[in-house]
This record gives C-alpha cells, sequence and structure tokens, in this order.
C-alpha cells in the first residue's frame, strides 16, 4: 500500500547522529519519499537553550555548512531536539505569500509547543516531557518504541545470507546484543558478569548456542568481562571484522537476548517476532523504566533472568508502516487530495 506521497520533495535533517537518520529515513521510506538528507550542527552553546529561544537558526545552519536554501521541499522529516529549531523556520520562511508551504514531520520530543509543527511523532515514554511544554495536542502521534525499517520478512532474507557463518553452533540459537553505558545506565564489569551469569545459566539449562555482538559503546574492559563470563560455553563473539550480522540474526536467531540501555536496539529485536528478553541494569531514568514496562505490559518483551521461553512467539512490533499511514492522511486531510 503506497502512501499517496511519492511525489512529493522531500528533504530528512537531524543532527547526524545514526539513531536519530536510521528513524528519520525509515520513515521516509515508508511513505515512498525519496528524500536529500541533511546534516545540521548547532552552535556550541546552543544546546543549552530553550529550542524556542534559538536565534535565526537558518542562519547559524548554513554558517556551519548545511546546504539550506529554497526551493523548500513539500515535506520535511526532522528528529532530534535540535533539528526541530530548523524544521520551525522551514516551515515559517515556506509558508510565506500566503501557500501553504513545507509540511513538518518531526520525530522525537521537539521541546516546544507541537502546534509550531504539522506533526510531531513522539514515543509515549516521552509524552511526560512533551506535556511540560505545555500540550499534547491533536497533531502529536505516538508510538511504543523507535522507528526503524526492520520487519519479519526482510530480516527472513538477511537471515539466509549468513545462515552458513553460524550453522556449526548449537541449536537453538540465542543473539545476545550488547550497548554499552550511557547518561541512563552506568553498565560497568558488574553488570557484564551478572549478563554473563544469565547467559551460562541459559546455556546450562538449554544447551543453546550463543552470538554475542557488541557495540562501540560497549568499551574494552566490558567485552573482556564479558567474555570471561562466559568462557567455557562456547559463546560466538563477533569481533568486528566482515559484515556485520547483525540484521541477519534478528532473522536468524531463535531467541533474543538485549541491554536495557537502547530503545532504538530493543525495539527493532521487537520487529523480528521473536522472543526478546531485556537484561535489565539499575536506572533513575522514569522514561526509559516506563518504556521497558510497556514492552513488558504489551507483550513484546520479558525481563532476561537466564532463561528463554523458545515456544513464545510475540507478535512482531511494526511501528514505522503505522505511522506513515497516519502521516499520509493527516497530510491530506490537512492539503487536500489535490495535493
Amino acid at each position: 500500500m503506497t502512501s499517496g506521497l511519492e511525489h512529493l520533495s522531500a528533504w530528512v535533517i537531524t543532527e547526524g547522529y545514526i539513531g536519530m537518520e536510521v528513524q528519520a529515513t525509515a520513515l521516509s521510506q515508508a511513505l515512498g519519499l525519496s528524500p536529500e538528507v541533511k546534516r545540521v550542527t548547532a552552535p556550541t552553546l546552543w544546546p543549552w537553550l530553550p529550542v524556542s529561544l534559538w536565534p535565526a537558526p537558518l542562519y547559524f545552519a548554513r554558517s556551519k555548512g548545511a546546504s539550506l536554501d529554497p526551493p523548500w521541499p513539500e515535506i520535511l522529516i526532522t528528529c532530534g531536539r535540535r533539528s526541530a529549531a530548523i524544521a520551525i523556520a522551514i516551515r515559517g520562511e515556506s509558508c510565506k505569500r500566503g501557500r501553504p508551504g513545507t509540511f513538518t514531520v518531526h520525530i522525537q520530543n521537539p521541546q516546544v509547543l507541537s502546534r509550531r509543527l504539522d506533526l510531531v511523532i513522539t514515543p509515549r515514554h516521552d509524552l511526560g516531557n512533551i506535556r511540560r511544554y505545555h500540550e499534547h495536542g491533536p497533531n502529536v502521534i505516538t508510538t511504543l518504541g523507535s522507528l526503524h525499517e526492520l520487519e519479519p520478512r526482510g530480516l527472513a532474507v538477511e537471515a539466509e545470507k549468513i545462515r552458513a557463518r553460524f550453522a556449526h553452533l548449537p541449536a537453538p540459537l540465542v543473539a545476545v546484543l550488547v550497548g554499552g553505558p550511557s547518561k541512563t545506565y552506568r553498565m560497568g564489569i558488574d553488570c557484564m558478569e551478572m549478563l554473563g551469569a544469565g547467559l551460562r545459566r541459559l546455556v546450562g539449562t538449554s544447551g543453546c548456542g550463543l552470538v554475542v555482538l557488541t557495540s562501540r559503546r560497549t568499551g574494552e574492559a566490558n567485552t573482556t568481562a564479558l567474555g570471561s563470563a562466559l568462557e567455557g560455553t562456547g559463546a560466538y563473539f563477533w569481533d568486528g571484522e566482515g559484515e556485520n550480522p547483525y540484521r541477519g540474526l534478528l532473522g536468524l536467531a531463535d531467541g533474543l537476548v538485549v541491554t536495557c540501555d537502547s530503545v532504538n536496539m530493543v525495539s527493532e529485536a521487537a520487529a523480528s517476532g521473536k522472543p526478546v528478553y531485556v537484561a535489565m541494569f539499575d536506572s533513575s531514568s522514569k522514561r526509559i523504566h516506563a518504556f521497558h514496562q510497556e514492552m513488558q505490559d504489551t507483550g513484546h518483551a520479558r525481563v532476561f533472568a537466564g532463561e528463554v521461553d523458545f515456544g513464545w512467539t510475540p507478535a512482531p512490533l511494526l511501528e514505522t508502516p503505522r505511522v506513515a499511514a497516519e502521516i499520509g492522511a493527516r497530510y491530506f486531510a490537512a492539503r487536500g487530495a489535490a495535493s
């Protein structure tokens, strides 16, 4: 099913962080758009200012090398707080002379009044922060997790590409996706030892094979600690050489164990329709706790405690096509079918 927006010109603007750009480009792909992707860096002190107080954001973005000049796109998708100021400025510039202007879609909490944009797409665990900015208006579309392009059929294709690569490991196969320390999670060596102990129990009771994928954020000390904790289990650690098997493993594995630090990683795992277990560590973030709690309440994930129910078949969490359909309907309601 098409969105009806395929013929429209589009831009994607982010701060350049991969987690943000993936969400924005995934949404544009679901809408059938072929956007220009632009990256904007805010001046050094601006991140400390409320978005509504940023002066002349287009001028300063251009001074940082961003190509932001007319003709303005018909649809603009932005992600991340800093790009919200750019979206608001482009919306204002493009609306001059009585034209409807650029239709702006912002992903995540923009930290400004939502009515200053055409649509805001935000995870439900961010709604508390949205309300801090005085409204949760009718132009706010909520999601459970983050947006991405993954879905079971595509993951099955990716699985076939790597099946022979991991055929030597015992079945059932468990992929372990490990993030790293963040503002929300300390995730030190003690966390890796706790995760390793749980995985050892799982291997002992199920005889499963383990494939461990660490990330750049994991760090050498944490990777070493987890490797020591899993010594003798036959766990395969991807060493970063060759093509990253991440997508293929989401399709190939019989179960997934994911660390709690990344909403994106848990959301992508939940798109697989495989059993998803989250290794939980201590955090002071009520927002992220709310996300994990809702994932459990809706049956998309469970807490990892050394066991995996390989017979559990949760429904895939596929937010991007749902959001894209809603955007198409909202666009034509606002601009008319003649657009």
